[in-house]
């Protein structure tokens, strides 16, 4: 008997390549007799009815998201809130957090579905975002937030504390700061660390920073990160999250970062290798 009864699709928008493997999954999932609801991306391939991503989140076990790294970055900022666990199906390159073919996919589904898989928890961010004691906005992000100017070539001068100590003021691009999850995007093109996804760690790494000093440094992932813009600088900025939601930003504005209390859950295949996808995406042991 599946473990799993009601499930729920997410599938990546804007993006005709996913009518096969979409449709191929549809009619898996009923055959296996489970009760089946889906975004609207989904629905327009399969002439069924949709649901908005928060009626899927309140009524479904399991998701399964369609698409690659940033489909299940979004749905995962969701659905960290209700608890559900996801299933990434991969269409396109090889991804860090969706890991199941469309060739096994029928196949490592029908083990997951009864229990054969392995479980990952991964910490999630939160931001609130400060104008004048005022909160002006907020964020979560799986993978990570990121300080960045906004619309000139010029730097941003702000001030890092930690736990409320004085880290340093520096004048960069910006910063990253990046969950183990996301120390394999933004993060590791910045010259962060890679952290391993079982590491309770963040990563702040500076952007373009204007002196040789300034390097990434590594904190625990249940320290308070207070990010303040220098007033004295008049440079617009902007923060992000996961790259797909922002809020812009004045001088003075404050960002104030922690951890979220519920965690991202992710389901991978048993023969999961978290190595493997470095080797392959990174093309480690790779002969020139």
């Amino acid at each position: 008997m599946a473990q799993f009864q009601t499930i729920g699709i997410f599938a990546k928008q804007n993006d005709d390549q996913i009518e096969s493997t979409l449709v191929n999954l549809y009619n898996f999932l009923i055959q296996q007799d489970l009760h089946v609801i889906v975004n609207f991306n989904a629905a327009r391939f399969l002439n069924i009815p949709a649901n908005s991503h928060e009626e899927l989140a309140k009524h479904i076990d399991l998701a399964i998201v369609i698409g690659g790294d940033g489909t299940l970055l979004g749905a995962g900022r969701l659905l960290t809130n209700y608890n559900v666990p996801i299933v990434g199906v991969n269409l396109g390159r090889l991804g860090f957090l969706v890991d199941v073919s469309p060739d096994e996919m029928t196949t490592l589904l029908t083990q997951i579905l009864v229990g054969n898989y392995k479980e990952e928890s991964r910490f999630v961010l939160t931001a609130d975002v400060f104008r004048d004691d005022v909160k002006i906005g907020f964020g979560d992000a799986v993978n990570d937030i990121v300080l960045h100017v906004r619309n000139e070539i010029r730097m941003i001068e702000f001030t890092t504390h930690i736990n409320d100590t004085f880290v340093n003021t520096q004048r960069a691009d910006g910063i990253v700061v990046s969950t183990p999850t996301g120390s394999t995007a933004y993060a590791l093109s910045g010259g962060g660390p890679i952290l391993h996804p079982e590491l309770e760690a963040i990563a702040l790494v500076p952007i373009c920073p204007h002196t040789l000093n300034n390097r990434p440094i590594v904190v625990n992932s249940k320290d308070k990160i207070n990010i303040s813009l220098c007033k004295q600088r008049n440079t617009d900025a902007r923060v992000s999250f996961d790259g797909q939601s922002n809020i812009n930003l004045e001088p003075g504005d404050r960002i104030i970062i922690n951890r979220k209390p519920h965690c991202l859950r992710l389901l991978h295949p048993q023969n999961y290798d978290y190595y493997h996808i470095l080797r392959a995406k990174l093309r480690w042991s790779v002969q020139p």
